[in-house]
């Protein structure tokens, strides 16, 4: 789970920038006496807080899917045992197998 929040992370940091570089484009002296420019400014802000509020929901998604597949996993672990077992030592003569024959 750590690579994804680096992703969302970066992710964050890049559209920080890009509404950064944005806002001083914008802020410019020479630009304040256009009415259209101030319209502007309000829909970016407003795009900006619609903007993470989404992605702060959808990483809270995220996060309650990963654990409730681990909770689900969990549980399918303490249910069938003997199957977790018998997979996970297939998966290990196979992978073993594969390395075996390089």
């Amino acid at each position: 789970m750590g690579f994804a929040s680096d992703k969302i992370s970066n992710a964050q940091d890049d559209l920080e920038k890009l509404v950064s570089d944005l806002r001083g484009l914008l802020s410019s002296k020479d630009l304040d006496s256009v009415p259209e420019i101030r319209q502007l400014r309000k829909r970016l802000d407003d795009s900006i807080y619609t903007v993470r509020d989404s992605a702060v929901r959808a990483a809270q998604e995220a996060a309650y899917q990963a654990k409730e597949a681990a909770r689900n996993a969990d549980r399918y672990a303490h249910d069938e045992p003997w199957r977790v077992a018998s997979a996970a030592l297939a998966v290990g003569a196979l992978v073993g197998f594969l390395l075996a024959r390089r």
